[in-house]
């Protein structure tokens, strides 16, 4: 069994939302993915996608990427991005999957996971300072404290977990999708928590077209490492706590 780690699929299967428009490296990119998972993921493994699942707007609208998904070897916990508008509770999601006969598929949002000798857990996040939210109508402060709200209620989660006989060795991995750190930018909310509870390895989606970035780079004490599907050339990437 193995942990793997892959972030922003941005499936469309069942619409025409070509993703080559963000640079040739997404052309065809749900084939490559496909072809790449079938290579490196077996059905005993877990693979953590950590948002921006699918451009559907309503959930029953991503029945035909779930699908997609769910063919794939492993189990997969799917967390919520930017882009994931069909996003509803965890309760409402687990029942329409279960309603159409998918099985291979979880959610990671306000819980924590024992996985593959690893216990996981995370949120969103939100963008890393205000002025990068790209003109949305938002209040930056008000976001960033529900979703910082939010993040430590997976840690407790994941505490309780490392609690119980066999855990306690267990490291707690955060997954968010958005970077908690990135270029001169620092939400230090989060970075703050996760050295409080204790966390060495957080991973990341959202950033696209920058290949140039290192794979891992530390702040604070905690490693942050980007794992968003055009960087990892849309192959999961086994998870290594360094």
């Amino acid at each position: 069994m193995a942990l793997f780690s892959i972030s922003d699929l941005h499936l469309s299967t069942a619409s025409n939302k070509p993703m080559d428009v963000f640079g040739a490296r997404w052309k065809s990119h749900a084939k490559k993915l496909e072809d790449a998972w079938r290579c490196v993921v077996k059905d005993t493994d877990t693979v953590i996608v950590p948002g921006d699942v699918s451009w559907a707007m309503k959930l029953d609208e991503a029945l035909s990427d779930f699908r997609f998904i769910d063919s794939l070897p492993g189990k997969k916990l799917l967390g919520k991005g930017n882009h994931d508008y069909w996003w509803q509770t965890v309760t409402k999601m687990r029942a329409f999957l279960a309603e159409n006969g998918i099985t291979t598929i979880d959610f990671l949002f306000n819980n924590a996971y024992v996985t593959d000798g690893h216990i996981v857990c995370g949120t969103r996040g939100w963008f890393i300072e205000e002025r990068l939210q790209n003109g949305r109508e938002a209040d930056y402060a008000q976001i960033c404290a529900r979703e910082t709200g939010r993040l430590k209620m997976s840690l407790d989660a994941a505490s309780e977990l490392r609690r119980l006989p066999g855990n306690e060795r267990l490291p707690i991995i955060v997954y968010l999708h958005f970077p908690p750190v990135f270029s001169e930018f620092v939400c230090d909310e989060f970075i703050s928590l996760m050295r409080e509870y204790g966390v060495t390895d957080c991973f990341y989606g959202h950033i696209h077209g920058v290949y140039g970035v290192p794979s891992v780079f530390e702040y604070g004490g905690v490693k942050l490492h980007i794992i968003s599907a055009d960087y990892l050339n849309f192959t999961p990437q086994i998870t290594k706590i360094c």
